[in-house]
């Protein structure tokens, strides 16, 4: 029998679902970047701009690891939902617990490195000397919280492919009630300041990876994690890695071409290091609402496509990316209009928020045009892509970046010249992305019988 949480994408009013999909899904992705913003707010309030910078020199190294496990959880979403749109019920049993094992082993092997070369790689970035012990300290205790969080996002993938988004929510909402109680105790009363939210982050990291645990073996069959069946089938980590590993790579080589542009701000002062830090959480906070949009672009196309269903194909395609875009656009204008109040959540001091204004202005008015990227490459993978997708945002948004950084921001050694990076990376990979996809497209989905 099939769980009552299931969702059939293959019928119904695509444009509702779709949005009834997303709804949960943005309050989960808004919940798990709470994490790392109820730490730079707590160290920004009660511990001092230090602290706070100490922390967010820390946020693109996060993302990295971070980044190759949503790549992960990305591709075990995609081929869930394409199983589940297929009917092929002994498939998807056994992706689902052949990725768990591989999520969790990777977890523990990212953990492992982020610990050892904290340090050394927050020293390539010329961190701040201020800064470094701080953020050293933060890195190492906040990267134990891997494991958690490769087993979160791997219980999501599988939810989300079975169009269950609202109990991934409930659980962040538990986690994240925790994380803030918790930053607040090892703070104020403790005494631990950043070692102190660091160790907040993972505790109710570990949580949320618990209770989506739960949530999974108690599935009706055969959508249930069964311990007694776990075990690596081939052709699903096969599967799994030739998906999952280049989409994780892509947000890990991401991650490193946005780290040159943090040693271009760290080579600002440590104010200006801090006011990035502070208007960056606006990154983490629209990126992860149109993200939503991204997994259900991927989840709906993934079980249209196992379905066979041509035109909810299409159609999934295109209602994504116009939400997509459509609430980056409102979003990024809402911060153009609120961002002081915004960065005064971080930091009091007037000079980190004229600084972070400096960044603000310019990326209020650009997150809404990385939908055409991100969206695309979701719809690729949906259709079995992602060698190709993953190359192509590489070159044209990593690679970009870089030779951006030593080029144009080198000539003008302006912050605004350093910011315009985001826009125009996102232009030229958008462009590229489409155009690949349309011959995807072409290739797979139109010859089908509608």
């Amino acid at each position: 029998m099939r769980s009552l949480s299931c969702q059939d994408m293959t019928s119904g009013p695509l444009g509702k679902q779709i949005l009834l999909f997303s709804l949960p899904l943005i309050c989960s992705n808004l919940l798990q970047v709470l994490f790392n913003l109820a730490d730079l707010a707590v160290v920004g309030q009660f511990v001092g701009s230090e602290a706070l910078g100490s922390v967010g020199s820390t946020t693109t190294l996060v993302t990295m690891f971070t980044g190759f496990l949503i790549g992960l959880g990305g591709s075990i979403n995609v081929l869930a939902a394409r199983f589940f749109g297929a009917r092929d019920d002994k498939r998807f049993g056994q992706l689902l617990h052949t990725a768990a094992i591989l999520s969790l082993g990777l977890g523990i092997l990212l953990s492992i490195l982020g610990v050892v070369f904290a340090r050394s790689i927050l020293q390539l970035l010329q961190t701040k000397e201020d800064l470094l012990d701080g953020a050293a300290l933060y890195l190492r205790i906040y990267l134990l919280g891997m494991p958690a969080m490769a087993i979160y996002n791997y219980g999501s993938a599988i939810m989300s492919a079975l169009g269950d988004t609202r109990r991934p929510l409930r659980f962040l909402t538990i986690a994240g009630v925790l994380n803030v109680i918790l930053n607040l105790f090892f703070v104020l009363v403790v005494r631990l300041a950043v070692a102190g939210v660091a160790l907040a982050s993972i505790i109710s990291q570990y949580l949320s990876a618990v209770l989506i645990l739960l949530a999974l073996m108690h599935n009706d069959a055969p959508y249930a994690l069964n311990k007694s069946q776990l075990r690596l089938h081939r052709e699903s980590a096969l599967e799994v890695i030739r998906l999952g590993i280049p989409a994780g790579l892509q947000n890990c080589i991401f991650a490193l071409a946005n780290l040159f542009i943090q040693v271009g701000v760290n080579a600002f002062s440590s104010t200006m290091v801090a006011g990035n830090s502070a208007a960056a959480n606006a990154d983490a906070l629209i990126y992860d609402v149109m993200a939503a949009f991204y997994t259900a672009c991927a989840s709906f196309m993934g079980q249209n496509y196992g379905a066979r269903n041509k035109k909810r194909v299409r159609q999934s395609y295109f209602l994504s990316l116009g939400y997509s875009f459509a609430i980056g656009l409102i979003l990024g204008l809402l911060l153009l209009l609120l961002g002081r109040q915004f960065l005064a959540l971080f930091s009091p001091d007037p000079q980190v928020i004229d600084a972070g204004m400096r960044r603000l202005t310019i990326m209020s008015v650009s997150y809404g045009f990385s939908a055409f990227m991100d969206c695309t490459i979701a719809a690729s993978r949906a259709l079995g892509k992602s060698m190709a997708p993953t190359v192509i945002v590489i070159l044209g948004s990593c690679v970009f970046r870089i030779l951006w950084v030593y080029t144009v921001f080198a000539w003008f050694g302006t912050i605004q010249s350093l910011y315009l990076v985001y826009i125009c990376s996102w232009s030229i990979t958008a462009v590229a992305e489409i155009l690949y996809f349309a011959a995807v497209y072409r290739r797979q989905v139109r010859p089908m019988a509608t």
